[in-house]
């Protein structure tokens, strides 16, 4: 669809944490670390996944797609952030600012989609597992996670295309460190209830039902199991799929669920933190730290560069 830019404004102002200037400097060092942290750990699962044979089976060729898709989403708003940090470069056009908007709601979809297929994989594994190899083969799973991709990066180019077609002819402050979905239609001068309610409809969609999926996948997962024992078993293996959905959503369930009345624009860029800069880096730490697997194939892969194996 070609630019159709019919706008007085050509740029917009991230305002981020510009009202913070005596911290700048400790910020920029500060999210600059949590970059290369989530960079470091999310490129080390998936360098893990692809090398180890022992990782060659659906939850880690999942989790490998989930920590690369982090790198993506946390790439698309860090180093513009870190700019406005260091430099004070807080301008972006208009072009630009549309292009993140598209990358960073197309990432966060995805990701909805991802928790829920690994959630669904959970299920097989423990409530069919002799059924689960042929269930979850290679191609199943590559079909699943390339649908995944494809369904976010289109219900993403839908309602990103029809923000594309607001003007922005007066304020061109947005109260955030990217470029939010909520700002941009609160800045637009044409009130359009039609792209409201469709943004509304899309974002509820690719955010409630794959949430209401990996739900339904573990109450099933709850009542297909008889002992506590073996209760305690499964979900030892859910456990970290279950503490980054929680993270995840939760942070979006107070985003939204909250009226935005009630949000301070302290606590609202707060949030978004959460959910583009903290649960990326959080993601890799809580799957290596709790799963043997993958910790053993770390130190195997350190081992064997140290010659030692």
């Amino acid at each position: 669809m070609p630019w159709t830019n019919h706008t007085s404004i050509t740029k917009f102002i991230l305002l981020g944490f510009g009202n913070l200037n005596e911290v700048q400097i400790l910020l920029f060092v500060l999210f600059l670390v949590i970059y290369i942290v989530t960079l470091a750990g999310n490129l080390l699962i998936v360098a893990l996944v692809v090398a180890d044979r022992q990782l060659h089976t659906p939850m880690y060729f999942f989790l490998g797609n989930l920590s690369f898709l982090e790198t993506c989403y946390t790439s698309a708003s860090v180093p513009r952030l870190l700019a406005g940090l260091l430099v004070e470069d807080r301008i972006i056009s208009v072009r630009d600012c549309i292009t993140q908007l598209f990358f960073l709601s197309a990432f966060a979809c995805i990701e909805c989609f991802l928790l829920a297929v690994m959630a669904y994989d959970r299920y097989l594994a423990i409530c069919n597992p002799l059924s689960y190899n042929i269930m979850m083969n290679l191609r199943v799973c590559i079909h699943v996670v390339s649908a995944s991709w494809i369904t976010g990066f289109s219900a993403t180019a839908l309602v990103v295309g029809m923000v594309r077609q607001l003007s922005f002819c007066s304020a061109n402050e947005i109260n955030n460190f990217f470029c939010d979905m909520e700002e941009l239609l609160k800045l637009s001068c044409t009130r359009s209830s039609l792209v409201e309610m469709i943004v509304l409809i899309s974002c509820s969609l690719v955010t409630l039902a794959p949430f209401l999926f990996i739900v339904v996948s573990y109450v099933n997962i709850l009542s297909a199991i008889a002992s506590s024992a073996e209760r305690q078993k499964a979900f030892s293996t859910c456990a970290s799929h279950l503490l980054v959905v929680s993270l995840y959503y939760g942070t979006i369930i107070i985003m939204y669920v909250v009226p935005s009345a009630e949000q301070s624009p302290a606590f609202h860029k707060v949030l978004s933190l959460m959910y583009t800069v903290i649960t990326p880096m959080f993601n890799p730490i809580i799957y290596s730290l709790r799963n043997k697997e993958v910790k053993g194939a770390f130190r195997k892969v350190v081992l064997q560069n140290l010659g030692i194996a």
